[in-house]
């Protein structure tokens, strides 16, 4: 099994030094649930420090949401700094999660109270967690096996555990894209998560279906422009 966490001595010197990097990029996504349609669009910047941020939003109506996770990388591994969710309009939700260098406790602000949850090498917050797949697989192409990522989501940090279930073909607003399958393991046998990831786009998400109390909430790609292409 793959693992999400950082390499350690002499084997991180190699992968900082061969790594293949993250590409900024721009996506429009349109999304759907409970009858309801909404355009998302998310960017990866690369700032001038070498560190990245990564925005995702959109609005319909009076309802919106806007995310926001700052990350640097080394060799394969991401390393987290914050991310910031902003619910607008009927649901005035905020979520932060902060990590500092040196510390074995990672702050978290969960329904207008923080917590202090253990700290472990390679543990990522939810958003930064789908730039850590992708970079794993700009380096694993073929990647064949399951990956588990270490989550500070809340009150706890969690285990995602995301099956390798092959290749397919998805008909997209693009165009035909070639895929790999992967989904999440939950406790919940009623609550499932899948995601398609296109190689051709540098491993970019192409869709995903979320499937929870009965409610299916299905993102799909419309455009993508990835830097130097």
């Amino acid at each position: 099994m793959a693992v999400a966490s950082l390499p350690g001595g002499a084997a991180n010197a190699t992968s900082e030094q061969e790594a293949t990097e993250l590409s900024p990029y721009t996506a429009k996504y349109r999304t759907t649930a409970r009858g309801m349609a909404l355009t998302l669009n998310r960017k990866l910047e690369r700032n001038a420090d070498n560190s990245y941020t990564l925005t995702n939003g959109g609005k319909i109506m009076v309802v919106g949401f806007h995310e926001m996770s700052v990350f640097s990388t080394r060799g394969t591994s991401i390393i987290p700094k914050s991310y910031v969710y902003q619910g607008t309009g009927l649901i005035n939700r905020r979520r932060e999660i902060h990590f500092t260098q040196g510390a074995d406790t990672i702050r978290s602000l969960y329904k207008d109270q923080w917590y202090d949850l253990p700290y472990e090498d390679g543990t990522l917050d939810r958003f930064s967690q789908q730039e850590q797949l992708r970079l794993f697989l700009l380096n694993d192409p073929d990647p064949r096996e399951d990956i588990s990522i270490r989550v500070a989501d809340g009150k706890r940090v969690k285990e995602y555990l995301l099956r390798y279930m092959g290749e397919a073909v998805l008909d997209t607003p693009m165009g035909q894209l070639q895929t790999l399958h992967f989904k999440r393991i939950h406790d919940d046998p009623d609550r499932t998560s899948d995601t398609w990831i296109a190689p051709e786009l540098d491993y970019l998400m192409v869709k995903t279906v979320h499937v929870e109390d009965g409610s299916t909430t299905t993102v799909m790609i419309t455009e993508a422009k990835l830097q130097g292409r």
